[in-house]
């Protein structure tokens, strides 16, 4: 995940920290892609930044919803220090979301890096059964 984020939204750095996951069912501790794997899972990770000297850029962090819904995966990003701004939601195509009223909206203008991080994401995380 950190990987995906540096290629797409530079210039910045990135680490991936696990802050919840709930509904799984006698879940022991594994990787996130054996968290996703679970029949149910609902898990948010914080996408922290940094710029390239390791100064720590709160007002640039993301955070990650990862949900299924029937057999297809779901991505919810939003930026965690403005809560105004849209947040994307990726299902099978890309939408944005007003921040506080949850009605769909335009992409902000600096939009399509995060677009394609959540693309890449689904790509990456999607099971082989739902291809």
């Amino acid at each position: 995940m950190a990987s995906a984020a540096d290629v797409c939204l530079k210039p910045w750095l990135h680490a991936v920290v696990l802050t919840d996951v709930a509904d799984v069912d006698d879940q022991k501790p594994g990787s996130t892609l054996d968290l996703i794997s679970a029949q149910s899972v609902d898990l948010i990770v914080r996408i922290e930044c940094r710029n390239r000297e390791g100064d720590r850029l709160p007002e640039h962090d993301l955070e990650l919803e990862i949900y299924r819904s029937g057999n297809d995966l779901n991505l919810m990003l939003t930026w965690c220090e403005l809560p105004d701004r849209p947040m994307l939601w990726q299902g099978q195509h890309p939408v944005w979301m007003d921040g506080n009223s949850g009605q769909r909206c335009q992409p902000p203008e600096d939009g399509a890096p995060l677009e394609a991080f959540a693309r890449r994401l689904r790509a990456l995380l999607v099971l082989p059964e739902q291809s």
